[in-house]
């Protein structure tokens, strides 16, 4: 296969009168530079069985082949080129040129085709209505104000039927602050809270220098299904270790879920009723059930 890499920058992608974008790029730009654990690229192992290494619970068709795949905010080398590797034509769309040097430089490696272009994951004004099958998102939400603007995005540049598989952190693992002297771990960040996140004690599932937000369950899926999307799955990856001692993230994790993953379907056609759902009872029910609400 020739090698197709090139880099592309949204027109209005990166707006450098945001900060929180800024200091995200920077951010992640240097996990790069660390060799952060966020930064490994797609093994060999991991290439020759490439869809089993993506999805190990099934959402995926059986074969990729010639469809087309946006992988959002998904830059680093690995999502993919395994997708790439799989058949499949990619487009790798990130905040960080850094991490999309990886997928250029493991595409050209490995002689694959993949296409990267650099911007913010709630403006996709570069693609055209409909032109992916499939988005694979990984953990990244959690680094824009609003949910409601990616989805209404992903809606749009997904054909109809077309697959969205996304993941994200949960809100519980944003309002952890801190473990204390008993090794519990305290809720220090309200729910409801607004605006970016404030530093923290404990900052397990944190990235060093990131401007992170908080996305409530009404977001997380509500405006998932609002956007014209139907839920088919929802899984929450254990990242928890009974063995871990207090301090390590896999300590942590068995206190509460890090991350949602999250097999939602795109519907176009999806009608949407405003009147109150009714409950069917058999005669003489209803009685019943007005009593019980005494």
């Amino acid at each position: 296969m020739s090698i197709v890499c090139r880099h592309q920058t949204a027109r209005s992608g990166v707006n450098e009168s945001d900060s929180y974008q800024e200091a995200n790029r920077r951010a992640w730009d240097d996990l790069v530079a660390r060799n952060s654990v966020f930064a490994r690229t797609a093994t060999d192992e991991e290439c020759a069985h490439p869809l089993v290494s993506l999805d190990s619970r099934g959402w995926l068709p059986g074969r990729v082949d010639g469809m087309k795949v946006l992988c959002l905010a998904a830059g680093g080398g690995w999502q993919s080129i395994l997708y790439a590797a799989a058949g499949a034509d990619v487009t790798v769309f990130d905040l960080s040129p850094e991490m999309l040097a990886l997928d250029t430089r493991e595409a050209a490696r490995r002689k694959l085709a993949v296409r990267t272009v650099q911007g913010s994951m709630d403006d996709l004004s570069v693609f055209e209505n409909g032109a992916f099958d499939i988005v694979h998102h990984p953990v990244s939400t959690c680094y824009v104000p609003k949910l409601e603007p990616v989805y209404r995005e992903v809606a749009r540049v997904l054909r109809d039927r077309g697959l969205y598989i996304s993941q994200h952190k949960t809100p519980t693992c944003m309002q952890i602050s801190e473990r204390d002297p008993r090794n519990r771990y305290v809720l220090g960040i309200s729910y409801y809270h607004e605006g970016a996140l404030p530093a923290v004690a404990d900052t397990s599932y944190r990235e060093s220098g990131a401007v992170e937000y908080l996305h409530r369950w009404e977001s997380l899926v509500g405006d998932l299904c609002r956007s014209g999307f139907v839920i088919e799955d929802l899984t929450e990856p254990r990242r928890g270790d009974p063995k871990a001692k207090p301090g390590h993230f896999k300590h942590r994790g068995m206190f509460t879920a890090p991350f949602v993953r999250i097999k939602a379907r795109r519907i176009a056609s999806q009608i949407v009723s405003h009147e109150p759902p009714r409950l069917w009872v058999p005669d003489g029910a209803q009685d019943q059930l007005g009593k019980s609400d005494e």
